[in-house]
């Protein structure tokens, strides 16, 4: 988890990241709340550099984010990823130069880099040799060029996941917004994922806050898509968005019956029982045991 403490491993850091189901957004330039955040149990928390804070306060954020997950031996600090500005901003150079030199301090809270509008391999592959080795790399895919070049962009050495942003990709190709007009950019992320042998990839998060019934419609989408998790907006999601992706009892029951049958029978409950279906049994088990 995200939680505090400078004795934790940089394993144990990435480890965090890459199965994280739940991914905790909470404004850079509002530290009162980093703490809050983590408490709230997420899987991992990001502070935002980018679109949830002002104009006139990057600068107030990025201090306070360095604050935050600078070294405090003893009390522990916060432990983040940060979604800084996008690159050709005026303060992506900046950020980056000081996010990598705070990661070189023994203990450093920074998990990683999230960097939104995520088209370029060529710059993010130039991002991931300066970055150190223990650090995330997380590619916000925001765009059409960002969805087309995913496969390459997921194929850089050291990228640890993929997130998607759908608000912006709606934007960009001038659709609807909502879930079901984006299928084909959810499966893009996917395939590419797994054709680039890196963790599923994070969905973009649900604007609902207080209509919990539909956070828990567009996780579950999420989940039977492939993807591996959620960004969140509010804590009031996370629950929610950890039910989703667990496996229900009904599949644990089923997995249970298929695996108990592997070898032994051609059909359980009336369908057909080969190798694909028992790793898929397999797979639903382990999820649950994570779980645990």
């Amino acid at each position: 988890m995200t939680a505090a403490a400078g004795s934790n491993t940089t394993a144990v850091d990435t480890n965090a990241v890459t199965r994280a189901v739940s991914a905790l957004f909470v404004p850079g330039d509002r530290p009162e709340r980093f703490e809050k955040a983590i408490a709230a149990g997420p899987g991992v928390v990001i502070i935002d550099l980018e679109d949830a804070v002002a104009q006139d306060a990057k600068a107030s954020a990025l201090a306070s984010v360095l604050k935050a997950i600078a070294p405090d031996v003893g009390t522990g600090h916060v432990r983040a990823l940060v979604r800084v500005n996008p690159k050709g901003s005026d303060q992506y150079d900046a950020e980056i130069t000081a996010l990598l030199a705070a990661a070189e301090a023994p203990g450093t809270g920074l998990l990683g880099v999230v960097v939104p509008k995520s088209e370029d391999a060529v710059a993010l592959r130039q991002l991931r040799a300066d970055m150190p080795g223990h650090l995330a790399l997380v590619p916000l895919i925001e765009s059409a060029a960002g969805v087309v070049n995913s496969v390459e962009l997921a194929s850089v050495s050291g990228v640890t996941r993929l997130a998607f942003g759908a608000i912006d990709f709606a934007l960009d190709i001038n659709a609807d917004s909502g879930d079901r007009f984006l299928d084909h950019a959810r499966a893009q992320l996917v395939l590419a994922s797994r054709a680039a042998g890196i963790a599923a990839p994070l969905d973009s998060p649900s604007t609902e806050i207080t209509d919990i019934n539909r956070v828990a419609d567009s996780a579950r989408l999420a989940r039977n898509f492939g993807f591996g998790g959620k960004l969140c907006i509010h804590p009031a999601q996370l629950a929610t968005v950890h039910g989703a992706f667990a496996p229900t009892e009904a599949e644990i029951r089923w997995a249970r019956s298929v695996v108990d049958a592997e070898g032994a029978a051609a059909q359980v409950d009336g369908q057909m029982i080969d190798r694909p279906v028992t790793e898929r049994a397999k797979r639903i088990l382990q999820r649950a045991g994570n779980e645990q």
